[in-house]
């Protein structure tokens, strides 16, 4: 059974948090999905993700590709992903379901907490998710770094 871990964003931005993850994600062997709900900022999140530093590139793809089965990450607006991942980070209030917690490695919320509206969402995703009985982490990074301030 798989664990589901929110990443509450203060300091940094989302383009700059979310390869962070992925490259822990991708050592640890890991195809992941990048969940997001709106198209055009998958689209705006791929070109920041080819922008990256080329020492830190992630190779990946949006959906609707040719070789969406291989890409190691797939940034996708649908539930389902091409890529079989074991991992999927959920973007920009995108949902996510306790049967897909448990049939993972794992499960990323990461929401922006400078948004009241995100925080809420993520707020009620908590909620759902560990009232089903999904393990949960919650990370801030308000103190300057990544500390863990609570744990279901």
């Amino acid at each position: 059974m798989g664990a589901v871990y929110f990443y509450h964003l203060t300091r940094q931005p989302l383009e700059h948090t979310l390869p962070v993850l992925l490259d822990k994600a991708r050592q640890a062997g890991w195809k992941i999905a990048v969940r997001g709900t709106d198209p055009a900022r998958m689209d705006w999140l791929d070109e920041k993700l080819w922008l990256g530093p080329e020492d830190g590139f992630l190779p990946h793809g949006r959906e609707g590709g040719p070789h969406d089965a291989a890409q190691p990450v797939l940034l996708t607006t649908s539930p389902e992903a091409a890529n079989d991942p074991a991992c999927v980070m959920a973007v920009d209030g995108a949902s996510v379901d306790p049967v897909e917690v448990a049939a993972l490695e794992r499960v990323c919320i990461l929401f922006d907490g400078n948004d009241d509206q995100a925080v809420q969402q993520a707020r009620g995703q908590w909620k759902a998710l560990t009232g089903a009985g999904c393990s949960a982490q919650y990370w801030s990074e308000e103190s300057g770094r990544w500390e863990k301030k609570a744990e279901a």
